[in-house]
């Protein structure tokens, strides 16, 4: 049902120039130190309504894959698609120049669909194409619904949001530049790790459960989520050291003799020293795992002989991660274990070969350890 919208919701005031400026300058602040894209968007929007005192304010972006623009941050409603080109925002986009409309419902590029949904009464809307540093429109803020007595925005409020739209336009060109860059890193990091396991004739189911319970496990023992999904990244590559291994020791069936063994445990050092010299955050987080999976609680791991909390976490959750993995699976030189028989290890080498916090966390989240191994099995 449409209402007026001065029946149910009190005017606000203006902001000063000197209020319009901290603004500004604290939400810029902010963008600029931020590295999560849906943290800077948030940032972008909520500025963006305080700035010109709307009711709500969306930033869009442009899909060139799908064709299409979509907002994830706009304040009142989940995400929203709509084809490139379309509505008020498809038409600033498209122009390269901002759109001021005093009322919605009397301008034909107006798509009313989410009012009708959500019983939500748009009237003056104002939206304002931002760039990135070529130039190139990247996106659009979108704010609505004026909450002054005025209840049309002006040309001071276009200059306003311009200003916002210059400054942030940038910083978020940053941030998905960032986040571009991470998503590489990860799928280099998967497929490096594919190739890894696949010389060892492991599958890459291996590493794909093997990074989905380290990120349970992770959050079982109260990580972030973001430590956690790190850590879940960077697991895949664990035994990247493997493809050093000469093939007659990497595949053979039957026993390793004690210098095959030895050559066999060098695969720990070998990826420590491919992935150590990296700046990166995600590859130093590899590096650690790679280097630390075979260490064992009691001191008897190895390359190390790291015991306790001298072995970083990493390595603690990998180690049980991909023990796990390893017994649950068939191989060449054994058939799978039964469940029961797994747990019980566990529990025996609680506090000898693993963290016993680790082995805790492991029984506490078996159901979704178990919902993964259906999920992601090799048949």
């Amino acid at each position: 049902m449409q209402h007026e919208r001065h029946s149910t919701v009190s005017y606000k005031k203006e902001l000063t120039p000197e209020e319009m400026l901290r603004t500004i300058f604290d939400y810029t602040a902010k963008i600029a130190n931020e590295k999560n894209l849906e943290s800077v968007l948030i940032l972008m929007a909520n500025m963006g309504r305080e700035l010109v005192v709307a009711d709500r304010c969306a930033v869009w972006l442009i899909d060139s894959a799908r064709g299409e623009l979509y907002t994830k941050v706009a304040h009142g409603v989940s995400e929203i698609r709509v084809p490139y080109g379309s509505g008020l925002v498809g038409a600033s986009i498209c122009s390269g120049e901002p759109i001021i409309i005093d009322d919605a419902y009397k301008d034909s590029r107006h798509n009313a669909e989410n009012d009708r949904k959500t019983g939500y009464r748009t009237k003056a809307i104002m939206t304002i194409p931002f760039r990135n540093n070529e130039g190139d429109v990247i996106g659009a803020y979108q704010a609505i619904n004026k909450m002054t007595k005025a209840e049309v925005f002006s040309p001071k409020d276009l200059e306003y949001l311009t200003l916002a739209a210059s400054y942030s336009g940038k910083s978020l060109e940053s941030v998905m530049l960032y986040e571009e860059i991470l998503e590489t890193q990860k799928e280099i990091i998967f497929s490096m790790g594919e190739i890894g396991e696949s010389r060892s004739k492991e599958t890459g189911r291996h590493v794909r459960r093997v990074a989905q319970y380290s990120y349970i496990l992770a959050l079982g023992l109260g990580m972030s989520e973001r430590e956690a999904d790190m850590l879940r990244c960077a697991s895949p590559m664990h035994d990247i050291g493997k493809v050093a291994i000469p093939d007659d020791v990497l595949k053979k069936p039957g026993k390793l003799t004690d210098e095959e063994f030895d050559l066999m445990k060098s695969h720990t050092v070998t990826g420590y020293r491919l992935l150590q010299s990296s700046k990166r955050e995600l590859m130093k987080t590899a590096a650690i795992i790679a280097h630390q999976h075979h260490e064992k609680w009691d001191g008897s791991g190895y390359p190390q002989g790291l015991k306790g909390e001298e072995i970083h976490i990493y390595g603690r959750i990998t180690a049980v991660a991909d023990v796990f993995d390893a017994l649950g699976s068939a191989r060449v030189y054994k058939p799978a274990w039964e469940l029961d028989r797994i747990i019980e290890l566990f529990q025996e080498e609680r506090g000898k070969h693993f963290d016993p916090r680790v082995v805790d966390a492991f029984m506490e989240q078996l159901p979704l350890l178990l919902e993964v191994r259906d999920r992601e099995s090799d048949l």
